[in-house]
């Protein structure tokens, strides 16, 4: 129903409205995880500087495909983004602050 550009909620359906695919739920968000091997070799890259998306691709030519890995090329990003970097810029900060309190 619409009255007065306010839209009112009349019913809710919780449960799922079509079935999951069984080969494909590894994929799900919550299944999808990186490995220590893998981490540490997007660590490795990172610090070459190769970018991530050669990182994965590295990683898709070792498995064959890309049906084959736990994971995708966003999963990559994310690690290097939240992990990678962020250790890179609390490094920074602590170097900062020894030479701050040597001056």
């Amino acid at each position: 129903m619409k009255d007065v550009g306010v839209w009112t909620i009349s019913k809710v359906v919780l449960n799922h409205s079509h079935p999951c695919c069984p080969e494909r739920v590894e994929m799900l968000k919550q299944h999808r995880e990186l490995s220590m091997f893998v981490r540490r070799t997007i660590e490795i890259h990172e610090k070459a500087g190769i970018r991530p998306s050669k990182t994965y691709q590295s990683f898709v030519a070792a498995a064959g495909s890309h049906r084959e890995l736990g994971f995708i090329e966003k999963d990559v990003r994310n690690y290097i983004t939240r992990e990678v970097r962020n250790i890179s810029e609390e490094d920074d900060a602590k170097e900062f602050g020894k030479k701050q309190g040597c001056i």
